[in-house]
């Protein structure tokens, strides 16, 4: 089986309110630059660049309301679709920065917290949508070699971290090139 090539997440779209509100923790609190703002009247979308290849983007719809506070990783029962969001720093010292910037802002943030690969604090946007930051633990490269603590892994975890193959059709049809249309956008 072929992988396919991936470039990273390139966008994770969330919801907002007051997209002034938003732009202002993203950009002007964390730091990231704001790379592209669709729209037309009663309709937004603007993008966060996180990385050269990934961004954060925020639908603004009036009626929406921010997410009820959950910690990460918290167990939740019922319909639920999204625990958190991790964005990663070059290394401890932006971590600390980031720690101390959001403090003085006024924002709750937890302590580092060693997840033995990488270090995280924890903190949400006005959103509530909850938030990791992760700086990498010298020496230690889960892409390069993974990690595997869970004592009792699941079937297919077990399998590996590589593709494997036969779980879906490996032959089918491609779409031929004089029938491959691209419909306009909202």
């Amino acid at each position: 089986m072929r992988s396919i090539q991936t470039t990273g997440i390139h966008h994770l779209a969330m919801a907002t309110s007051d997209m002034d509100m938003t732009i202002r923790f993203w950009r002007d609190l964390i730091g990231l630059r704001l790379v592209a703002c669709l729209g037309r009247p009663g309709y937004r979308h603007y993008f966060f660049e996180v990385s050269a290849t990934d961004m954060i983007a925020f639908f603004e719809w009036p009626d929406v309301l921010p997410a009820k506070p959950k910690d990460p990783g918290v167990p939740v029962k019922g319909p639920f679709v999204f625990d958190h969001v991790s964005i990663g720093v070059e290394n401890e010292e932006e971590l600390w920065e980031l720690r101390d910037r959001l403090d003085a802002a006024g924002f709750w943030v937890s302590e580092p917290i060693d997840h033995h690969f990488i270090h995280s604090i924890y903190t949400f946007d006005p959103n509530q949508i909850a938030l990791e930051f992760s700086a990498p633990v010298s020496g230690i490269d889960i892409r390069k070699n993974p990690l595997v603590t869970d004592p009792s892994p699941c079937l297919e975890a077990r399998k590996g971290a590589d593709p494997v193959s036969g779980a879906f059709p490996e032959n089918f049809v491609r779409t031929p090139l004089d029938e491959r249309i691209v419909y306009k956008g909202n």
